[in-house]
């Protein structure tokens, strides 16, 4: 049965009948819609992919959230990390390309260099997306989205240590006819939004498909800086072109994507209150924040951009040998990547952060799926990456700005104008650099690889229960440069780095370890089960990108000039960090079909995180801490009636983290001994309310969306002043879909016009505290489109 991207089913032309929302079975699953002439009184069976066989998603023992096509469109996601907002147990969705503030459960990614790996990944069509600047695409022309929350190492080729994000696009359909659909979104502040697809069928056994996608939007946020324009533009467009081939026992699909993105980098508010900033508008003579502090007072002084272009090559070959399949995954992936924002959120040219970065990915999975009927099912694979990465990065400022900050530090709160008064106090005179600028460059060369192999058997050791059991053996290996160029400012390498090289400086380390996952799962009737699992979850070390380790005596790098590997600095390694997590859960359907609920709890023990420390004013990647977490999640989605249907969803965690000491920014170290995963907040949620009413020559159609995330913030040391009240965002859309397969739709975005900050930041010394990511303002918009056959 062919569908269209709104999930409607194209041969019948009744899209008043089947644009639904809900048809979800499982945790936050939002299926494909039906054709009846009247919606279905029960809800429709979703079939996903995420354990490598195609099956219900209530038969899967995991936690898995799995969106339609459909409901992507229908809510308007603009890229991959909007996911997050209708995932329970799952935030740290941000208005940039970094994936490192999304968290699953607590667990994410603390490390904003390269030379490590992200904690939640990413996939498209099963191929890894890769790190910041490459992971975050546009969300266009979709068939499904499946989150799985926990470590991850048994689906897919890559280790996930916290959880993954496995999309899917539209494959081109077999079939008689040319199909295909177009979409237009127009709203406030110049949105100008075009989509469409056209599906070819060239005989009984191939087809193509086109797809393409371009978005632009002004900015939103209000920069008070004299002669700044608002910020968190975007200017993107996006092509995919796919194929399908099956013959006999011969699957071959391809896929070839380029996606060219032009937007703001992140945008920062300093938080002006508080020990940290009083320090800091003490030593600088007096720091004013111009407008509210929902405003943003940035001087940008070295630029403002978010720009990637993003070229994905796919091949994936299934062959059908009787006893099994034999699956082949092929991909390659390049990217360029360049981005500069003012970090320290505050009118002065004083910290100004930019990367420049160039990567290739390949990456080969085979696997073998059994077939053959019987209590025994299993199946096992072998995965092979290699990547390059090629990354400047820079930090600059006014050099007066930290001779005042840190004459003031050292010199027991006295001030100075500026680093030629600073010298003077010291009997020495300062000579400016020709812009008066501090300006750090490092760069990082990283050649990584790495292979796994593992299997998953499943037995029936009766008609309702069966046991899995999975082994993963992972080997991953870094070859890491790193260059700190001299500057040519009489400060030297003052502030960002603290040392400088006179060449590369190489290391390379490998890391590997086994790690097993075990399920069971009773079925006492066809609709209800039972599960519970325990998995390890491993994310392998890796290379800090700001700063080298201690020599053998023990000596940091700081304040070394010129280093070279001679000297016996070696690149700052780190290594990898574990999870325990223990999960149990519940599905079921109830009310003859009519409902779908899904429970789950977890508990997990998460050793050794990768968290940035600052030694000096470099910054280090270092093992701290363990944290213990329990949390719940679950949805239900339910048919009202005949013309509502309801999706509920919520996520509670409870997080301990202890051996805090190290990164313990508080006067006692122990004082952040029991924080929380302060970037979690306990409770996150969202409902959809969809409607559908039948008139003459199509239906009204509606939503109405609501998502709420609780308190969170404050960092280890649990700040009042950088703490992020809780808040909820809604959205109101109603359309007229017509029999005749065209729609037209108006819509209010944040209908509240409620504002929150995607994060914050505890910082200190010369760089303030700050919130980063003002959330888009309320937005009125209208979307028309067409479908075709």
């Amino acid at each position: 049965m062919n569908t269209d991207h709104r999930g409607r089913v194209i041969e019948n032309r009744r899209p008043c009948t089947t644009h639904a929302l809900a048809r979800a079975v499982s945790a936050a699953v939002l299926a494909s819609t039906i054709s009846a002439p009247a919606w279905s009184q029960t809800l429709e069976e979703v079939i996903v992919t995420a354990t490598k066989r195609s099956e219900s998603v209530q038969d899967v023992p995991l936690a898995i959230t799995a969106l339609s096509g459909n409901f992507v469109n229908k809510v308007n996601m603009n890229d991959i990390k909007d996911l997050v907002s209708y995932t329970p147990g799952v935030t740290g969705n941000s208005q940039d390309s970094f994936i490192d503030a999304i968290s699953v459960r607590g667990v994410r990614t603390q490390d904003f260099g390269v030379g490590g790996d992200p904690s939640s990944a990413f996939f498209k069509n099963d191929l890894y997306e890769g790190r910041n600047g490459s992971a975050v695409t546009s969300l266009y022309d979709i068939d499904r989205a499946e989150i799985l929350r926990g470590p991850q190492g048994f689906l897919f080729g890559r280790n996930s240590i916290g959880g993954a994000f496995s999309v899917h696009t539209q494959r081109a359909e077999l079939g008689s006819s040319p199909s295909g659909y177009v979409e237009i979104d127009v709203a406030e502040r110049g949105r100008r939004a075009l989509e469409g697809a056209i599906n070819l069928p060239v005989s009984d056994h191939f087809a193509t498909r086109l797809a393409g996608y371009y978005s632009t939007e002004d900015g939103f946020a209000d920069n008070k800086f004299p002669g700044s324009p608002d910020l968190i533009e975007h200017d993107k467009w996006a092509l995919r072109w796919s194929t399908n081939y099956e013959r006999d026992r011969l699957m071959v699909r391809t896929m070839v994507e380029y996606e060219d993105r032009e937007q703001s980098g992140s945008v920062y508010r300093a938080v002006d209150r508080g020990d940290i900033w009083e320090a800091f508008d003490a030593a600088l003579g007096g720091v004013e924040l111009r407008g509210s502090d929902e405003d943003i007072d940035s001087d940008r002084s070295g630029g403002d951009n978010d720009d990637a272009t993003i070229l994905t090559f796919g091949l994936h070959v299934d062959y059908d040998l009787d006893f099994a399949t034999l699956t082949s995954n092929t991909g390659y992936k390049d990217h360029d990547y360049f981005y500069n924002e003012d970090y320290d959120g505050t009118p002065l040219d004083l910290n100004n952060y930019g990367q420049d970065q160039t990567g290739e990915y390949f990456q080969q999975e085979f696997r073998l799926t059994s077939t053959t009927d019987g209590p025994l099912s299993w199946y096992a694979g072998i995965s092979y990456y290699e990547e390059d990465i090629d990354t400047r990065f820079s930090f600059s400022g006014r050099e007066d700005f930290f001779c005042q900050y840190y004459g003031y530090y050292y010199n027991y709160g006295m001030t100075f104008s500026g680093c030629e008064d600073l010298y003077a106090y010291y009997g020495s005179e300062f000579t400016p650099s020709a812009d008066g600028r501090l300006v750090e460059t490092g760069r990082i060369k990283g050649d990584y690889s790495g292979w796994a192999t593992y299997v998953n058997a499943n037995y029936f050791l009766t008609e309702s229960f069966d046991v899995e059991l999975g082994l993963r053996y992972t080997e991953d290996k870094k070859d890491f440069s790193i260059l700190v160029p001299t500057p040519e400012s009489e400060l030297g390498p003052y502030w960002a780095y603290g040392f400088s090289t006179a060449e590369f400086i190489s290391d390379s380390e490998t890391w590997d370890d086994v790690t097993m996952r075990i399920l069971a799962k009773w079925r006492p009737t066809g609709e209800r089960m039972f599960f519970a699992g325990y998995t390890e979850g491993f994310k392998s070390g890796g290379f800090g990108s700001f700063n080298l380790g201690n020599n053998p005596a023990g000596e940091p790098a700081i304040g070394n000039i010129d280093l070279r590997q001679g000297d016996g600095f070696l690149p700052n390694a780190f290594e990898p960090e574990t999870v325990d997590s223990w999960e149990v859960g519940y599905k079921d359907t109830l009310l003859d079909g009519r409902a779908n609920v899904d429970l789950t709890a977890f508990y997990y023990e998460y050793e050794d995180l990768q968290v940035v420390t600052f030694d000096g004013g470099a910054s280090l990647v270092e093992n701290v801490g363990q944290v213990e977490a329990w949390g719940v999640e679950g949805s239900i989605t339910g048919r009202l009636s005949d013309n509502f249907d309801l999706y509920l969803a919520a996520g509670y965690l409870d997080s301990e983290a202890t051996e805090l000491q190290d990164i313990c920014g508080l006067e006692d170290a122990d004082g952040c001994e029991g924080s929380s995963l302060f970037w979690a907040p306990e409770w996150s949620a969202a409902a959809v309310l969809s409607a559908n009413f039948p008139v003459s020559g199509g239906a009204i159609t509606g939503n109405f969306e609501l998502t709420y995330e609780s308190e969170r913030g404050g960092g280890w040391e649990n700040l009042r002043e950088t703490k992020i009240s809780g808040s909820a965002q809604s959205n109101l859309r109603v359309a007229y879909e017509a029999d005749a397969n065209w729609f037209i739709e108006a819509y209010v975005e944040n209908l509240t016009d409620e504002f929150t900050w995607d994060g914050q930041n505890n910082n200190g010394g010369v760089l303030p505290s700050h919130f980063f990511g003002p959330q888009r303002p309320r937005t009125v918009g209208m979307r028309l489109g067409m479908t075709w056959d």
